[in-house]
């Protein structure tokens, strides 16, 4: 178990140093957790030589860490892919941040992804899963945003809030309204990362980007629990057995366990009773 949570706070430092190749790293956040300060931690982590882009429809000022920063709002898409390929250094690593993917048309979101990817390009995408998507009664057929990203993603990245239980935070989520202790730099994480295999590996994470430490969250394992003690208060009858009643219940014989020790195969085991009528002079009267 330990070697286990080792490797996937490996696997996740090298996901966030871009030293695992991965395409497309799509972050899913609410109103409720912020993706910003997990963006945070990719700039931490990257390497001096690498070029980073923020291509931003939201962020008004540019970052003190953004190299290039691309104002995508209100711009074709066709100008924005421009932007983004004239921006990225064709030699070296390159880091592309979109703070908002929700903003690309849900049928052009393929065309976009395609024409800006390149082998030394890592793009970090957060689409904002509490914001309602596009009507696309047009496309009554074709996948919502949400369903094409988390299809072409090659790690996806779920931030969620420490406070309150899911349904909870669902609810409150749901009517907007928000809680006090939320989106704060520490946070849950759940990562799933896709092997070229076709294998997908998730793993949970407590993150605290103040001290950058990552801590792996192993799920306990589920008690078992008694048959007896389901039973027991059920109903008014009783329904449980005694370890008298149990422990006669194993002694007795089943007549199909003899059937199954003939080497022929199955056989029909039938026992007299005192009671029985039987001809033996009457064909149809053999058991067996």
């Amino acid at each position: 178990m330990a070697s286990q949570t080792q490797s996937s706070t490996v696997l996740l430092t090298r996901l966030l140093s871009q030293k695992e190749q991965s395409p497309l790293v799509l972050i899913l956040d609410t109103i409720a957790q912020s993706s910003l300060y997990l963006q945070q931690e990719f700039i931490h982590h990257k390497q001096d030589s690498t070029s980073v882009t923020l291509v931003s429809f939201e962020t008004v000022d540019k970052p003190q860490w953004a190299d290039i920063f691309l104002e995508a709002q209100d711009k074709p898409l066709k100008r924005i892919i421009e932007l983004v390929n004239e921006s990225v250094d064709p030699q070296g690593k390159n880091l592309v941040i979109i703070d908002a993917i929700n903003y690309i048309p849900n049928h052009k979101l393929t065309q976009f992804i395609t024409s800006i990817s390149r082998p030394n390009i890592t793009v970090v995408a957060t689409f904002h899963t509490s914001c309602p998507e596009e009507d696309r009664s047009q496309y009554s057929n074709y996948p919502s945003s949400y369903t094409l990203l988390t299809y072409i993603a090659s790690s996806i990245f779920e931030v969620l809030p420490n406070s309150l239980d899911d349904e909870e935070l669902e609810r409150h989520v749901q009517e907007f309204k928000i809680p006090s202790g939320l989106n704060t730099q520490s946070f849950v994480l759940n990562l799933i990362n896709r092997r070229k295999s076709g294998r997908s590996l998730s793993y949970k994470f407590q993150i605290n980007t103040l001290t950058h430490e990552y801590s792996p969250i192993v799920d306990k394992p589920q008690e078992h629990v008694d048959s007896q003690e389901l039973l027991k208060d059920l109903t008014t009858f009783n329904l449980t057995t005694s370890a008298k009643q149990q422990k006669a219940r194993e002694n007795v014989e089943l007549p199909y366990l003899d059937a199954q020790s003939f080497e022929t195969g199955g056989a029909i085991v039938y026992e007299f009773e005192k009671d029985d009528d039987y001809d033996e002079e009457d064909p149809y009267e053999d058991p067996f």
